[in-house]
């Protein structure tokens, strides 16, 4: 089916690229309810401070907060409830031997749909230092600047 590869991104986690190197990405489902759905379709998903964690040999979600759907009356849940990751057991445990034995994070990247289904990219993060968020906020500028003389000598 055709239709069924498009993506429509939700929401972005712009805050986790500043405080981290992302050394992978994953794509993994997410178990919710109905009403979380209908509040993810109008855009009430926030991603900010949300990390991800292996329990038991499941992986979570948490501090992610989904805004309660206007409609849904005594089928709300909690929004800022833990959520489990849809990934096969053997990408869980291979996620679970880098966290543990390199000391990294795994922080979800963005909210996506795919098809009909709601999607998370998920990211394998190693944290910046301060020194290294100051390079890329200089490099970024720097690149402003180029991209503005072009613009300016191009007209």
């Amino acid at each position: 089916m055709a239709g069924d590869s498009k993506t429509k991104t939700i929401a972005d986690n712009r805050k986790a690229r500043h405080d981290y190197f992302v050394l992978e990405t994953f794509e993994c489902g997410i178990e919710l309810v109905g009403t979380e759905v209908k509040s993810i379709r109008r855009g009430g998903v926030n991603l900010k401070d949300s990390w991800c964690s292996i329990d038991e040999g499941e992986m979570f979600v948490k501090g992610m907060h989904i805004s309660p759907y206007e409609q849904g009356n005594i089928f709300n849940r909690d929004p800022m409830r833990v959520r489990r990751l849809l990934l096969h057991k053997r990408e869980i445990l291979r996620l679970f031997g880098q966290v543990e034995e390199q000391g990294l994070t795994l922080i979800p990247l963005s909210i996506y749909f795919k098809g009909s289904r709601v999607k998370m990219a998920l990211g394998l993060c190693k944290g910046k230092k301060l020194h290294d968020k100051r390079d890329d906020m200089a490099e970024r500028a720097a690149k402003r600047d180029i991209d503005r003389a072009l613009k300016e000598r191009n007209q």
